[in-house]
């Protein structure tokens, strides 16, 4: 693919969402403008929506001059000890991560609410409106059980699920941007490219904003993943080297591309390595070429005073 093929990118810079007095003392103003900033991305070209596990990986992505996040519930999952499932991570505990990231930047925050920590539509309705309630620009709803032996809800049941978490936000009026996850690749379903093909054109119809199936690889079924849902906006999840830059993914039409629990699994990564290497050889060698202990402490330094500056 020759850079002239390559669809136009939105500049992965904040959206001007100065925080003035008005929004410290009023933090509703603050997060209607991220939920406005958040709608605008998806309107054309294609960002990049990277997801920290905690608030110094937060803070750091913003730094960097990336225009959104999302959170990642395998990342902070793991960041407490504790596998990536509903039943491990509570309602109560997810909903208090997502308000901690969301408080602690100045951007739009997408919360991987996973399967809405229920199965009636009712309940998840419910659970979406405490979720509205922490800040959030957007939230994802997927479409995956739990239970091996019937990884994915019934479509009727799914297509319910999301048509309540639609009402539970437009009730709200916060403008929050629904995403509807068919979870087909991660379960392993036979014919996974049709059945989620079939899947979020069933979301899209029940009211989803976004639609999400994380899996594809191949650039034919990318493109027509985002051709199904065409003109709403197609969120790619991207956890390893697949071939494709950004440039590339956004020539094929997708308008977000996230990374999942992929940040968090690096740092895991080398952690885990130079551990194993310290334990069974008595090396060291994992910790060469680390960043700096100043680094790290001069850029939350740095961060600390400017939020502070900011307060005053």
């Amino acid at each position: 693919m020759t850079t002239q093929q390559r669809a136009p990118l939105v500049e992965v810079s904040t959206p001007t969402m100065e925080r003035t007095q008005d929004s410290i003392s009023n933090p509703g103003d603050a997060f209607r403008a991220r939920r406005q900033a958040f709608r605008l991305l998806h309107e054309r070209g294609c960002f990049v929506i990277p997801n920290p596990w905690d608030v110094g990986s937060a803070r750091y992505l913003q730094h960097l001059g990336f225009a959104a996040l999302a959170t990642t519930s395998a990342g902070f999952a793991f960041s407490r000890g504790l596998p990536d499932s509903d039943v491990a991570v509570s309602l109560e505990r997810s909903l208090a991560h997502i308000a901690e990231i969301a408080a602690a930047v100045d951007l739009p925050v997408n919360a991987d609410f996973a399967s809405g920590y229920a199965v009636e539509p009712s309940d998840v309705a419910d659970n979406v409106a405490r979720c509205v309630e922490t800040g959030v620009a957007g939230l994802s709803i997927e479409d995956a059980t739990g239970d091996p032996a019937t990884p994915l809800y019934e479509l009727s049941l799914a297509v319910e699920r999301v048509g309540a978490a639609r009402e539970a936000i437009d009730r709200s009026g916060s403008g929050v941007l629904l995403t509807a996850r068919a979870e087909c690749y991660h379960v392993g379903h036979p014919d996974a490219f049709r059945e989620s093909v079939r899947r979020l054109e069933a979301y899209a119809q029940a009211g989803a904003d976004v639609l999400f199936a994380p899996g594809p690889q191949k650039p034919e079924e990318i493109k027509a993943l985002v051709d199904a849902v065409r003109p709403k906006p197609f969120n790619l999840l991207v956890v390893r080297d697949i071939g494709l830059g950004v440039g590339d993914i956004a020539a094929l039409g997708v308008r977000r591309i996230s990374v999942g629990g992929a940040l968090a699994l690096a740092g895991w990564t080398a952690f885990m390595r130079a551990a194993q290497s310290l334990k069974t050889n008595g090396s060291f060698a994992g910790l060469a070429d680390l960043v700096s202990y100043a680094e790290v402490n001069e850029f939350l330094a740095a961060d600390l005073n400017a939020r502070e500056a900011r307060e005053i």
